[in-house]
């Protein structure tokens, strides 16, 4: 069965980009709250007990990416009893998954004094809190989840999208009442639980309504199951080195610098984290697809459509880095209220916007290799990485003066990106899929992607540092000013582009 590619993607970036809106404005609001109603100990504890629960999930080993994957060549074959055997496997390893996790996870309970520098909130024990914490990250795995590949595998992630952000609206507007009236942390956490299970439901729900056919049961073939665990061990070291990369920054902070220290990271990164959402609008709308397509089309017609959605994916990263130079201080002067315990100097910003174009840059070429099941080739890469980057981590930390401390555990990850992750993974796609001449077209355009998006952020910084206004209305005198010199910049890099777009929509017309 083939899917159709461009309706499916439109329909993942409509819920996407709904979705992302509201991972911006209520997460933020949220953050607010925290800030001035609990203070920033609070926000420390979510980001270490976040952090702790992300090494913990580990225990899921990859087995829902590994799947999913698994199930592109059954959905594009239409063999739906070979996909009702992948769903009950599906459903039996999660409820493991689901056990194993808040076992170890009790197993930690001892030892969670050793992961905070200095003291807690009074009126809160740790303990409690991380165990409610463990119980919700467990919940998802004991009840539906494991329903979600079957939409995913059928390129409808918008439906998993738009429960996800149905039911973070309700969450959200329930927790802000709480925090307004209560201003109780344990209230917080236990809402956060019972919207965990609500969403379970509604996905199950669905799922069933779209693919009534597709039940768990059946056996899945022993060679199935034999592939299924060797991409799920290649995935499992990938998940150990992204781990050991992004989860371990919050440990390394807490044991060392406290957790006023976490917050002030914490802050910098989720504006980060919040951007590359808008991003993610464009690229996990198209996963799935890629997926079927690499079934049902031929490599070229795969590679042109791979330079395509790079294309449009870093349009949007060009221009969320040169916003993000542009408003990081300004924003974070504002938020913060200027507390000197929560903003960074300079460095920091520019840090945290070159680690996310990195890292965004890349997010196409992984969304593919993810497709083309390519994770044995480069199993090794997230491990040296990981590492690489948890040494550095912890010597910056140590050695570094006190006001660089913070950005060493930034630039730390960046180099273990950009020396170790990033030519490994591409050498791996353009050997094992598309060939040498595919590989020059690619980094040829990213080179034209840097050199563009250096100068633009350079443009749009000055652009705001002209702008004499401070306070709310300066970020908003500013934002604008970077918004119109960027856009200015961008429509004649990518007029080609617009050109396509605007065509379009008058054939529509």
């Amino acid at each position: 069965m083939k899917l159709d590619f461009q309706k499916n993607v439109k329909r993942n970036m409509v819920a996407n980009a709904a979705s992302s809106g509201i991972r911006l404005l209520f997460p933020f609001l949220n953050r607010t709250l925290f800030l001035w109603l609990l203070g920033p100990e609070y926000l420390g504890l979510n980001g270490l007990f976040a952090s702790i629960l992300g090494v913990l999930m580990l225990a899921e080993l990859g087995f829902g990416k590994a799947v999913v994957c698994s199930m592109y060549k059954p959905v594009a074959d239409d063999d739906r009893e070979l996909l009702c055997g992948y769903l009950r496997f599906y459903r039996t390893v999660y409820r493991c998954v689901g056990a194993a996790i808040f076992i170890i996870g009790l197993s930690l309970l001892p030892f969670l004094d050793k992961l905070v520098h200095g003291t807690v909130p009074p009126d809160v024990d740790l303990h409690i809190l991380y165990i409610i914490h463990l119980v919700n990250t467990a919940a998802s795995y004991f009840l539906f989840a494991y329903r979600g590949v079957v939409l995913g595998a059928h390129h409808r992630n918008d439906v998993i999208t738009n429960i996800r952000t149905g039911v973070s609206i309700a969450q959200y507007v329930t927790v802000f009442l709480i925090l307004l009236v209560t201003r109780n942390y344990y209230h917080y956490i236990l809402a956060t639980v019972a919207f965990t299970v609500v969403q379970n439901v509604l996905l199950v729900k669905a799922s069933r309504r779209l693919f009534p056919d597709i039940e768990p049961r059946g056996a899945l073939p022993p060679e199935m199951r034999r592939r299924v665990i060797s991409d799920v061990k290649s995935i499992f070291m990938h998940k150990v080195g992204g781990v050991i990369t992004y989860s371990t920054d919050n440990l390394v902070i807490s044991a060392f610098l406290g957790l006023v220290a976490v917050a002030s990271y914490g802050n910098y990164y989720y504006v980060m984290a919040s951007v590359a959402g808008i991003v993610e609008v464009v690229y996990s709308s198209m996963t799935g697809g890629f997926g079927n397509k690499i079934y049902t089309e031929s490599k070229e017609e795969n590679f042109r459509l791979f330079m395509r959605m790079n294309r449009l994916s870093m349009a949007v990263v060009v221009f969320c880095s040169a916003m993000m130079t542009a408003m990081y201080q300004p924003f974070m002067v504002v938020w913060v209220k200027g507390d000197p315990a929560l903003m960074r100097h300079a460095l920091t910003p520019v840090l945290m916007v070159l680690f996310f174009y990195i890292v965004q840059s890349r997010q196409v070429l992984l969304a593919f290799k993810s497709a083309a099941s390519l994770w044995r080739q480069d199993r090794w890469k997230p491990i040296v990485a990981g590492a690489v980057n948890l040494v550095t981590n912890i010597l910056f930390v140590l050695f570094l003066p006190d006001a660089y401390k913070l950005d060493g555990v930034i630039f730390s990850t960046i180099i273990g990106l950009v020396l170790i992750q990033v030519p490994w993974e591409s050498h791996v796609m353009f050997t094992n899929f598309f060939g040498r001449a595919e590989s020059r077209a690619y980094w040829r355009a990213h080179v034209g992607f840097a050199v563009f998006t250096v100068a633009l952020c350079v443009s749009a910084w000055l652009s705001t540092y002209v702008v004499p206004v401070e306070g709310i209305p300066g970020v908003f005198a500013k934002a604008a000013s970077a918004f119109v010199v960027i856009s200015l910049s961008m429509s004649v890099a990518f007029k080609d582009d617009v050109r396509e777009i605007i065509g379009k929509l008058r054939r529509r017309r």
